[in-house]
């Protein structure tokens, strides 16, 4: 297996050649040469999480020297569990959020950060993230004390919970906290730019733990096609995921699990105010905008990077129309869903959960998996005034809650980040 970027589909580059530059020399995001086709019988129902998700990614790994320790990495990697949740008689809840930073960003965070140990390298490399919120409290966690690896999250100053912002700034050592006076969008272009400077990719050896990186969306592929083969196994038919997202990478590693033949019936998209996908469905214009702030904030983006994956996997505007859709869910809407689904089945769910519950109201009365990307306790200054009860704080949240943090703030120029990692890193 070997990867071409997004954007030129003649020069190959193996998986670990990916990884390691994380954003093609181009500009294109990397995406595998093909897509595997799988034979269900292949697998099987007995198999654990760890073993399910090896045998789907050897293909991906197939000649590359990362191959070798898949097994290991799958090991480390997927350390906690998977479980869906009975919402009622037609919706299934997956629940992303048993990580050591109660995201679902903690799957492919964890993944590449072992891949990463795994590469040997001369020289320190150097993570750079942009996060609207989750990614960076991952990633952070997962490269945590890493040899050879020092990371730089970008997080825009006030535009996340501060749950999210704690989990981010409470580390030290190798890991480099900075508030941005800017947005999402602004994180994201500095992290882009920062790719296309000497003194970042040769100095610091850059690359990158957003979804852009292909080592954060292959793992993602894993918990949609295991547990639609559980669905599948148990109910013999196939069920539909709606997938809250904001930079498409979660999305994206939907599409290429079903891609392989996984039994999924089709995949909705899910967003907040920011409604860039949304409009596109309508208008067949991609028009990105600054970004919105809202109350699910982790999707709070107007520029998504995996646009331009989604539009190779679908290149024809009409069959991205025919495969994908979308809902758009406001601030008010976020709220109200957060009351219902607490009054009518007990439940508490996050802003960004709240999108896919909402969105599913107005979807066909098939089978449904609402995928669940965050804890409600990181958002509890939201839903706490919402749903008036006190949300329980998981022992992951507690132990980083009761560390000290630091962060440094920063303008939205890549000059003033390269000045403050020259203070900290050398």
């Amino acid at each position: 297996m070997q990867y071409i970027s997004t954007r030129n589909s003649n020069k190959r580059y193996t998986l670990t050649e990916a990884i390691q530059q994380g954003l093609a020399s181009d500009g294109g995001l990397f995406i595998p040469e093909s897509f595997p086709k799988i034979d269900l019988a292949d697998y099987n129902i007995e198999m654990s999480y760890i073993e399910f998700s090896e045998m789907l990614l050897k293909q991906y790994f197939k000649e590359d020297k990362l191959n070798f320790k898949l097994k290991e990495i799958c090991k480390n990697a997927f350390c906690f569990p998977v479980p869906t949740v009975k919402i009622n008689h037609n919706v299934e809840m997956l629940d992303l959020c048993k990580g050591p930073t109660l995201s679902f960003k903690d799957f492919g965070a964890k993944f590449l950060a072992e891949c990463v140990n795994h590469i040997s390298t001369n020289k320190k490399s150097t993570i750079m993230v942009a996060t609207s919120g989750d990614t960076g409290s991952a990633v952070a966690s997962a490269f945590y004390k890493k040899e050879n690896t020092q990371v730089i999250v970008l997080f825009p100053k006030g535009k996340i919970s501060k749950k999210q912002e704690k989990q981010i700034t409470c580390w030290g050592k190798n890991i480099l906290p900075l508030a941005v006076h800017g947005t999402f969008d602004d994180c994201q272009r500095l992290v882009k730019q920062a790719f296309q400077e000497n003194w970042w990719q040769h100095t610091m050896n850059i690359s990158s733990a957003n979804s852009i990186n292909i080592g954060r969306l292959l793992p993602q592929m894993t918990y949609y096609a295991y547990t639609s083969f559980q669905y599948y196994f148990k109910n013999n038919k196939p069920v539909g995921f709606i997938v809250p997202t904001g930079n498409l990478g979660n999305a994206t590693a939907a599409f290429w699990a079903k891609e392989m033949g996984f039994p999924i019936r089709e995949i909705s998209l899910s967003t907040n105010a920011n409604r860039v996908i949304s409009d596109y469905l309508d208008s067949g214009i991609f028009s990105p905008r600054t970004s919105l702030t809202t109350l699910a904030n982790a999707m709070d983006v107007g520029n998504p990077s995996n646009f331009e994956r989604l539009t190779k996997l679908f290149p024809e505007k009409e069959n991205f129309l025919k495969n994908i859709s979308a809902i758009s869910v406001s601030d008010d809407q976020i709220e109200q869903t957060i009351i219902n689904i607490y009054n009518k089945y007990d439940k508490i769910i996050c802003p960004h959960t709240a999108t896919a519950f909402f969105a599913k109201e107005y979807k066909s009365d098939d089978s449904w998996i609402v995928v669940s990307t965050a804890d409600p306790c990181k958002f509890d200054d939201i839903i706490e005034p919402i749903i008036r009860k006190k949300i329980p704080i998981p022992q992951q949240m507690q132990e980083l809650l009761n560390k000290e943090t630091k962060n440094w703030e920063v303008q939205a120029d890549l000059k003033d980040i390269e000045e403050i990692s020259r203070q900290y890193f050398f």
